[in-house]
């Protein structure tokens, strides 16, 4: 995958460690999206704990589950977190949004490390995510006209104004 699919040409997102595809770097949320701890590049689980709001026992059942398998570590064994981490984690953030099976989010991160390849079966998963949103979205609208029509007919029965 090459940087400018999912980020912009300007603020390319790129890695130190030769062992991870580039396209992980390039499949995260774009980066500036949120301001970094101090502006670092390295951050304990802690720092993430603190930056995300994600608990610490979340980030490690991500890493175990495959999802976030590339953490670098300390020589003492301590996880640290990159900038691309941060990028991946709101991108992960996002998928949770949408109600992305987490099994399916495995699958896409799996995907991401088996390189460009994978671009059609990533795109297939993605626009079955997209499919599925619309339709809640659908759903939620005819839940917000049901609510609003309730409360006008509240609000003009008891004489108040309505929405």
């Amino acid at each position: 995958m090459t940087v400018t699919d999912t980020v912009p040409p300007a603020a390319p997102t790129t890695s130190n460690d030769p062992t991870l595809p580039a396209a992980l770097d390039a499949c995260a949320a774009p980066p500036g999206a949120h301001p970094r701890p101090d502006g670092q590049d390295r951050y304990t689980i802690g720092e993430v704990v603190a930056h995300t709001g994600l608990s610490a026992h979340t980030l490690r059942w991500y890493e175990r589950i495959g999802l976030m398998p590339h953490i670098d570590r300390s020589h003492t064994g301590q996880r640290r977190y990159r900038n691309r981490d941060l990028d991946w984690l709101d991108l992960v953030g996002k998928l949770r949004l949408t109600g992305m099976p987490v099994a399916d989010m495995v699958r896409f991160s799996e995907l991401v490390r088996s390189g460009d390849h994978t671009f059609p079966e990533r795109q297939r998963l993605l626009e079955a995510t997209r499919r599925e949103v619309l339709s809640r979205v659908a759903e939620l609208r005819g839940t917000l006209a049901v609510l609003d029509h309730k409360i006008d007919f509240y609000a003009n029965a008891s004489g108040g104004n309505p929405r």
